[in-house]
């Protein structure tokens, strides 16, 4: 069974087996809500009312302060090349909250008993399946109507988030200023979607130097796409793609 939903300026499609039903609905309230709460496009929003002074961060939800500490921590862990402000100060977690939200609704399926489920939130993806190795496509930066590879998600690696400027022009501070970055598209898999997320945004920020730092320091598999679109990809990712 299929559900499928626009939310975050994009599409979520969540599938389950046959039959089952409980919580699925759970799952669409989920994103409802992050979009509701950390939205800078709503200005009824706790991030909208923040960066209009009207609230300030100790004054706002858990749910708000929580994702915030957990961005400052991967902006010590990433040098800053993610990071949750803007340079003019405002605060930005649309880089996390996307993938915080897959990651609760891939709990709330578990919690409810679902034996295997797939969660893609415009081409992030988590998935729980036992049985078989998942098989999604990574796409093309050239044509958003196209593939340029497959891979397999299987055992612990259960995640791959994909980021660069391909489909949404360049979006990611470097510096202070958005400026064109030397990779314009990289996927990362991973075994939760946060890490897959935070490190693919990380690596668009941060070009090669990034590339190195993060498969050095974290157990995962990346394909970087340059503006030439020669591809690199680690010897994981290479394996993911034939399996």
């Amino acid at each position: 069974m299929r559900l499928v939903f626009e939310t975050m300026g994009t599409v979520a499609s969540v599938d389950v087996p046959d039959g089952f039903s409980a919580d699925v609905d759970g799952v669409r309230e989920i994103f409802t809500a992050a979009d509701q709460r950390f939205s800078l496009y709503k200005p009824e929003s706790e991030l909208s009312r923040i960066a209009s002074g009207a609230l300030t961060l100790a004054q706002s939800s858990s749910a708000v302060r929580e994702s915030y500490e957990r961005s400052i921590q991967w902006r010590i862990q990433t040098a800053g090349l993610f990071s949750p402000n803007r340079p003019d100060g405002v605060i930005d977690l649309n880089g996390i909250v996307k993938a915080e939200a897959i990651e609760r609704a891939g709990a709330l399926l578990d919690g409810a008993g679902c034996p295997r489920w797939t969660i893609n939130v415009g081409g992030d993806i988590l998935v729980r399946t036992p049985d078989a190795p998942w098989r999604t496509g990574i796409a093309d930066p050239a044509d958003d109507q196209a593939l340029i590879c497959s891979v397999s998600l299987v055992g612990s690696r259960r995640a791959v988030a994909t980021s660069g400027s391909a489909q949404r022009g360049d979006h990611i501070w470097r510096g202070g200023e958005l400026a064109p970055t030397q990779f314009v598209q990289v996927s990362v898999i991973a075994g939760d979607i946060v890490t897959a997320d935070v490190l693919a945004t990380a690596i668009v920020a941060g070009g090669q130097d990034a590339l190195d730092h993060v498969t050095d320091h974290w157990p995962v598999d990346v394909l970087a796409i340059d503006r030439s679109g020669a591809m690199l990809a680690t010897p994981g990712f290479r394996d993911a793609m034939a399996a």
